[in-house]
């Protein structure tokens, strides 16, 4: 399924990741999944929230840049292979994965979640429908 995700840009400066994680909490946005990639001087906070608009223009606030943008999750069976499904059919259908994460799920049925970016968002949300 397509979901939003946050893009935010950090400066890589001590205390700024818990600044934007405390300002999320302090206004009640439910964090899902992260991941946190770094360069020199910044890096780049990739949020799954309950509230993606709010979310970005609480942190906007704080002074920093935010993209909200549409990316792909997708269910895998929290076994070792799972992500391998899921992998080969983007593979098999020509979808190329720009970047990944996954996070366990809460509904206590053995299920993981993938969340990327792909070269074909929609595309690849069609040939996962078979998960």
């Amino acid at each position: 399924m397509i979901i939003k995700q946050l893009s935010v840009f950090v400066e890589n400066k001590f205390g700024r990741v818990t600044d934007i994680i405390s300002a999320l909490g302090k206004n009640n946005i439910d964090i899902s999944a992260l991941s946190l990639a770094d360069a020199s001087e910044f890096g780049i906070l990739r949020l799954i929230v309950d509230d993606p608009e709010k979310a970005k223009e609480i942190l906007t606030g704080t002074g920093v840049i935010v993209r909200i943008s549409n990316v792909v999750a997708a269910p895998i069976e929290d076994v070792p292979g799972g992500l391998d499904a899921v992998l080969t059919i983007l593979k098999n259908n020509g979808i190329s994965i720009e970047y990944m994460y996954a996070f366990a799920g809460r509904d206590g049925k053995g299920k993981a979640c993938v969340v990327f970016g792909a070269s074909d968002n929609e595309a690849a949300e069609q040939a996962l429908e078979v998960l």
